[in-house]
């Protein structure tokens, strides 16, 4: 299964510190925010070739452990 900690990180020396899909520079709200725009997985690979599926769903799963409202632990 999936652990979308294999794919996010937080570290303050890449994009000041927001949640990026690791080895990228790409934050996760763009990933999110393409999607809330009715982008495809699979087109915003298009735009982002450093990106996979994975990393994708990986942010999605980010965005919903936000929003169960607890604590959400990123290693660096």
């Amino acid at each position: 299964m999936m652990q979308w900690q294999d794919y996010i990180v937080v570290d303050p020396k890449i994009c000041h510190g927001q949640a990026c899909i690791r080895g990228t520079r790409v934050p996760v709200s763009v990933v999110l925010d393409n999607l809330a725009a009715g982008l495809t997985p699979t087109q915003i690979i298009e735009s982002y070739p450093s990106l996979s599926v994975e990393s994708v769903h990986a942010a999605i799963a980010y965005a919903a452990d936000l929003a169960r409202e607890r604590i959400v632990l990123v290693a660096a």
